[in-house]
């Protein structure tokens, strides 16, 4: 029996580790509380970040040297981009400067 559940385990972690390099991902940044959450992300080339605004007041994720923007996203609005470059990209919203992010494209 001893054999069998080391080999159920082996088999889950196995295939834990082959669905993490199945292909590209998306993760989500919830803007609220005048926040990017998570503000630090880490992708792999090909990953999407989705920004999704949860607040009451419309926002933007805005790359500090005006390479991308999401532009206008209205409460319960969403847009996507997809990071292909490897390198570290911060942002901010261009309505509220205080709200900072950073994002991490990263071959590992």
């Amino acid at each position: 029996m001893g054999g069998v559940l080391t080999g159920a385990i082996l088999a889950v972690c196995f295939g834990l580790l082959a669905r993490a390099d199945d292909g590209p991902r998306t993760h989500r940044v919830v803007l609220q509380n005048f926040a990017f959450t998570p503000a630090e992300i880490t992708v792999r080339p090909g990953d999407t970040v989705e920004w999704v605004n949860s607040d009451i007041v419309p926002h933007t994720a805005t790359e500090s040297n005006g390479d991308w923007d999401t532009e206008n996203l209205a409460k319960g609005q969403s847009t996507q981009l997809v990071f292909s470059d490897l390198g570290t990209t911060q942002y901010i919203c261009a309505y509220h400067p205080n709200m900072r992010g950073k994002i991490t494209v990263t071959a590992e």
